[in-house]
């Protein structure tokens, strides 16, 4: 199949997204049913390079995987939702995360598909589960969400942590004080479970207690073009 510029496709079963041309980097997937569009007129024999229309990320596909993708019979039209239609979908968010953590896992980065995720990519897969759309990273997912207080925080809000320069991960709070996210070995887990923010006994909560910066609250579906 020809990369055609500008071509809106949906995927036909799950696609690995690299970094660069030469397929070296996963940095995110792209699941059964999600639209991409071909980026750049200047391909390579072995990779395309894309954008996924749902949060604008871009990345490179191996030209194999065309086989994967059909022409998008209707293109991709962002739906927007606001908070009282958010609201009633969060259990669901938090029973997609729930039933990703009791399937056998480790922690991928780029791993958006599952069964293995990274943090960021678990966010958005269980958002998505439910029709509303984040942004890819965990710095995007930060900026794009509320700012909250902790004392305001209830289930389905989101936890982040990383330097006071900038966001490296995300998690879902659950609520009293626990929350679930993915993982990695750095941290001492590689994969899916669950920590508190008031019980610091477990050695991984009490890593990304040292590393917390803000909660944020999920106030709409994220549309392409949307400001970070």
């Amino acid at each position: 199949m020809a990369a055609f510029f500008g071509q809106e496709y949906v995927c036909g079963r799950g696609l690995n997204l690299y970094k660069t041309a030469e397929l070296g980097g996963l940095v995110t997937q792209a699941a059964a049913g999600r639209h991409l569009r071909v980026a750049a007129e200047q391909q390579t024999s072995d990779a395309w390079a894309v954008v996924l229309c749902e949060d604008d990320y871009p990345g490179w596909i191996r030209a194999a995987d065309g086989e994967a993708l059909q022409p998008a019979e209707q293109l991709y039209r962002p739906v927007s939702l606001d908070r009282s239609a958010i609201e009633p979908r969060l259990p669901e968010v938090i029973a997609f995360a729930e039933r990703a953590m009791a399937t056998p896992n480790t922690y991928l980065w780029g791993g958006t598909v599952g069964p293995n995720y990274d943090c960021s990519g678990l966010m958005q897969a269980a958002f998505a589960s439910v029709g509303i759309r984040l942004p890819r990273d965990s710095y995007q997912q930060e900026a794009f969400t509320q700012p909250i207080a902790w004392d305001e925080l209830t289930p389905g809000d989101l936890i982040f942590f990383g330097t006071p320069e900038r966001t490296k991960h995300v998690a879902l709070y659950l609520g009293q004080g626990n929350y679930i996210h993915s993982s990695g070995v750095d941290q001492g887990r590689n994969g899916i479970g669950v920590d508190s923010l008031s019980d610091l006994s477990h050695s991984v909560s009490a890593a990304y207690h040292r590393q917390l910066r803000r909660a944020g609250r999920v106030m709409t579906s994220y549309c392409p073009g949307d400001t970070l």
